[in-house]
């Protein structure tokens, strides 16, 4: 019996991470996960720069996970 190697398909990940951006302009931004299927996200949160609560939108991905 020999073994021979099999290609198998890779399996796409369900969650992805994704930067959020402020839209204070300040350019402060954090990493955080979301469903691949999900819609893209909007998130009120304290932007420290600021020293505010915004709006953070969700700017581009950075990779699956």
């Amino acid at each position: 019996m020999f073994l021979t190697s099999v290609n198998l398909a890779k399996a796409k990940s369900k969650v992805i991470l994704v930067q959020m951006l402020s839209a204070a302009g300040t350019g402060y931004s954090f990493n955080i996960k979301r469903n691949r299927l999900a819609d893209k996200l909007v998130m009120r949160k304290k932007d420290p720069l600021v020293n505010q609560h915004v709006l953070f939108f969700e700017k581009r991905k950075i990779r699956s996970i």
